[in-house]
């Protein structure tokens, strides 16, 4: 019996997962540059063997936290990109009504908890989702997705910390593209790193190669199944490196061409296609499956363009309380 990460039949399908993250993000990208969202977008261009790696081994009653750059987070653990699209144009229909753009997108239904706009602010919301389902005697899981710039945030410290003291069923995955912004890891980031960190606190850690789904695919599912089955948090240091700039508005000049160049040759996508190719997958079935992806995002711009925008007075809908408000037409 073969081994999920070498099952053709699952290659293939984290092919069509990184292709339709990748997708989404450009299309997204080109509605921004016309004019047609508000606000920049954090986007994760190759960075998506990440999310697909990962969620491919969660269930659907598993949740799943993720941080500023969540658009692959969420589609590979199966939200809905047309409500996501919608919510990145703040129209009614979008995953909040519209309220909360790029950086709040959640789906509960397949147990996405939700981005977040505060670094290493989904890392307690994890480890209290991870509480309850202990408590509720659940075999589901918590997974945590946070940048580098995360670790140097007390939330780290404390939900790592806190985990390991209750034994509880999450796993902590740091997507490290090596800058928190435009700031180089290296620079703020004392000591050896996160994985030392996290041993440091008792906690399992490996670090694994990010821009190889297959070895990421391979590094969750055994995470998974130790956390699943009681051994208490693990960590994944998943190193990769984003294409594009911090926002839609960064050139990222500020990075060396070669540097970005030599990325682009370890392109997750490109990667995994050249295995598929040499497994006898037919390389007009890879362009298929890109196309089609394109052609799902580009009905979910056109339909976004189209959708209604929210109306004035559900504005304070879904927010803290504040009293009874008089709207006047």
């Amino acid at each position: 019996m073969s081994e999920p990460g070498d099952n053709l039949r699952r290659l293939t399908g984290l092919y069509s997962t990184m292709a339709r993250i990748r997708a989404f993000e450009e299309t997204a990208l080109e509605a921004h540059k016309a004019g047609e969202i508000p606000g920049p977008l954090h986007v994760s261009i190759g960075q998506e063997a990440v999310a697909a790696g990962i969620c491919v081994n969660l269930r659907i009653d598993d949740r799943i936290t993720s941080n500023h750059r969540g658009h692959g987070h969420a589609i590979a653990k199966g939200a809905d990109p047309k409500r996501m699209m919608a919510e990145l144009y703040g129209r009614a229909n979008g995953y909040c009504r519209g309220k909360g753009g790029s950086m709040h997108i959640a789906d509960f239904s397949v147990g996405m908890l939700g981005a977040n706009g505060v670094v290493a602010g989904g890392i307690p919301i994890a480890v209290g989702a991870a509480q309850g389902l202990k408590m509720q005697k659940s075999d589901a899981i918590a997974t945590c997705m946070f940048g580098d710039g995360a670790i140097n945030r007390g939330p780290f410290l404390e939900g790592l910390n806190w985990a390991v003291l209750y034994k509880l069923p999450v796993l902590f995955v740091c997507e490290d593209n090596g800058v928190a912004a435009f700031t180089r890891s290296e620079n703020v980031t004392a000591g050896p790193g996160v994985v030392d960190r996290a041993r440091a606190l008792g906690v399992k850690a490996i670090t694994v190669d990010g821009n190889n789904v297959m070895s990421v695919d391979d590094a969750a599912q055994s995470a998974v199944a130790a956390v699943r089955r009681g051994d208490g948090p693990h960590l994944l240091h998943v190193r990769t490196y984003r294409i594009t700039g911090h926002t839609s508005t960064d050139a990222a000049a500020w990075r060396p061409a070669e540097e970005v160049q030599e990325a682009r040759s370890r392109d997750p996508i490109a990667r995994l296609g050249a295995v598929l190719c040499e497994r006898g997958v037919p390389a007009t079935d890879l362009g298929k499956m890109l196309d089609e992806a394109k052609a799902e995002m580009t009905a979910a711009r056109k339909d976004a363009n189209a959708a209604a925008w929210p109306e004035a007075r559900v504005a304070y809908e879904d927010v803290q309380d504040t009293g009874a408000v008089a709207w006047s037409k």
